[in-house]
């Protein structure tokens, strides 16, 4: 099925709710979706976009003309939602759910559930071979949850920013990994660590992207999508397509609202973690999107006093390994063959650029964190620690001409270097 494009975007001001309204209306009719077993997928707490207007925008518009209105929490990796969280993340009540919106039903995806999934294809080791520029070779399966062939359509609903992994997110990342199994999200997710994160995030085709367009192309059902572009609390852009066209469309106005450029690197940098992150898996984020303007041996510190734990899901595997540049990990495979790629990806991630040579890791930058998690335990996982007591977040305002940024609320806009610009 051939979808037409709808939407528009702004770089100086919001779309309105009738503005987005309208766009769906249009597209939904263009597109011919009614009439169809619909399931969408949809972001879950963790990233930013006002889900609660595209929600009710949609439930408005088809729930008396389509056969079911499915909602699946593309969770990748990420611990399940509770049904009181998945309310809150549409902006509903559960007395509005059972009065106004008893259509809509709400699931989790579970990756590690081999009963959920279903293999749909395989990526050959020469194509792995081909689009990583020969940094990987083995094949990998491709699975997906098995609920996408119980519908005519997969209606994907995200926003796109800077990514550390894929360059720019959403579109077909909401199948992979939103709702993938693990052995493609831990494929693409070392791809990107082996390219690493300063020379991946903000680009828009990337080898991990074409990874993951290559895997949604193997789902046996019609994928839509709507790509939204947050701007603080509103949308800045809004487009309905085939999760490609949708993409590449946000992607070309992330890249000129999600991305500052400063003229100089900083000594140290105060990253404030907002609320959204509640653990580091998700938190390392204001580590991700900083990284590029911290100067070579200067300091960012994650300032989350909220943030006690490492990763539910995750967790016990960081604390065995450490966080840990990449080439700690390339030079030693051998010692980690019992540990997901995913998981070395992220702690490369958050720790960033560096070399290992000689059995001696050199960082190229100080990672801290002013957190709830213990000191003992940051010394354990081989990242820097600060009581968060100790840091007055308005003592490091208006101090660039120091050396020291300031960035309130970290993980989503990038941050880069004026001479770095491509």
């Amino acid at each position: 099925m051939r979808f037409r494009l709808h939407g528009e975007g702004f770089s100086d001001r919001h779309l309105t709710v009738q503005e987005i309204y309208n766009i769906c209306k249009d597209a939904f009719s263009d597109n011919q979706l009614y009439g169809k077993r619909i399931l969408f997928m949809i972001p879950d707490h963790s990233r930013s976009a006002p889900l609660d207007i595209m929600f009710r925008s949609i439930y408005e518009l088809l729930h008396d003309s389509v056969e079911t209105l499915d909602f699946l929490i593309a969770l990748g990796t990420h611990p399940p939602m509770s049904e009181e969280m998945i309310l809150n993340r549409v902006g509903i009540t559960a007395e509005e759910k059972i009065k106004h919106y008893s259509q809509a039903r709400f699931f989790n995806h579970d990756w590690k559930n081999r009963d959920q999934l279903i293999h749909i294809g395989t990526l050959s080791g020469k194509t792995v071979n081909a689009i990583s520029n020969g940094m990987m070779q083995q094949p990998v399966e491709i699975s997906i949850n098995k609920m996408v062939l119980d519908y005519d359509l997969l209606f994907i609903i995200g926003p796109t920013f800077p990514h550390e992994v894929a360059g720019f997110s959403g579109g077909n990342k909401y199948l992979f990994p939103g709702i993938a199994g693990q052995e493609i999200i831990d494929m693409f997710h070392w791809l990107g660590a082996l390219i690493t994160n300063a020379a991946i995030i903000g680009q828009k085709y990337t080898p991990v992207r074409r990874i993951v367009d290559m895997a949604a192309a193997m789902v046996p059902v019609d994928r839509f999508c709507a790509s939204m572009v947050v701007e603080g609390n509103g949308l800045a852009g809004l487009y309905l397509a085939s999760p490609e066209q949708a993409w590449d469309k946000a992607a070309d106005l992330s890249q000129k609202l999600h991305i500052v450029y400063k003229s100089k690197p900083y000594r140290q940098v105060l990253s404030c973690a907002p609320s959204i992150y509640d653990e580091l898996w998700t938190g390392g984020k204001c580590m991700y999107k900083l990284e590029p303007v911290v100067a070579d041996g200067g300091e960012l510190i994650i300032y989350a006093p909220h943030i006690d734990k490492i990763s539910v899901t995750h967790g016990e595997l960081i604390r065995k390994i450490g966080y840990h540049v990449r080439d700690y990990f390339v030079k030693q495979m051998t010692h980690f063959e019992d540990i997901p790629l995913g998981v070395m990806a992220h702690s490369t991630h958050v720790k960033g650029l560096g070399t290992f040579e000689n059995g001696v890791e050199k960082p190229r930058i100080h990672v801290t964190l002013a957190s709830g998690i213990p000191k003992e335990i940051c010394r354990e996982i081989n990242l820097g620690y600060r009581d968060p007591n100790t840091i007055q977040p308005k003592k490091w305002q208006n101090r660039e001409e120091e050396g020291i940024l300031y960035v309130p609320r970290a993980g989503e806009m990038l941050y880069r270097l004026h001479s770095d610009r491509s």
